[in-house]
């Protein structure tokens, strides 16, 4: 395993969805994901309600693989910062134990500066150090 320093790691992670032009945007997403790569996100609780009344038992979304995660990166970008002008940034808590990485990062208001949420990332490492899995749990 390649040595990483879990911090940078946090920043370029975070920075990479406000990245407005999508051909950089892909190629950050080029440069911090294994080809097959899988972005799993723990939804709000209100989406896992609403999955369960429809009689879905798993209330995880799935993105694996470049295309799809750049298709997930560019939504988010399009609702959370184009819309409602929110921008990312990673918590100074990144730590890091073997090929996981985790650390809290906040969505902060660039009209105002205030956070207005939040969460809690593991990411899971190749031997190469690119990002193999990735949970996300927005709200922890």
């Amino acid at each position: 395993m390649i040595e990483i320093d879990p911090q940078h790691l946090a920043d370029r992670y975070t920075a990479m969805w406000t990245v407005q032009d999508a051909a950089e945007r892909r190629a950050a997403i080029e440069r911090l994901w294994a080809e097959d790569g899988t972005h799993v996100l723990h939804p709000p609780a209100e989406m896992r309600e609403i999955a369960a009344e429809l009689g879905f038992e798993h209330q995880t979304l799935e993105a694996r693989g470049h295309d799809a995660i750049e298709t997930r990166v560019a939504r988010s970008y399009e609702r959370f910062v184009e819309k409602q002008g929110f921008a990312f940034r990673a918590r100074a808590d990144a730590v890091r134990l073997r090929d996981l990485v985790e650390f809290g990062w906040e969505a902060v208001s660039t009209e105002t500066g205030d956070v207005v949420g939040g969460g809690l990332e593991v990411l899971m490492l190749d031997d190469n150090g690119r990002i193999k899995a990735d949970y996300m749990f927005p709200g922890a």
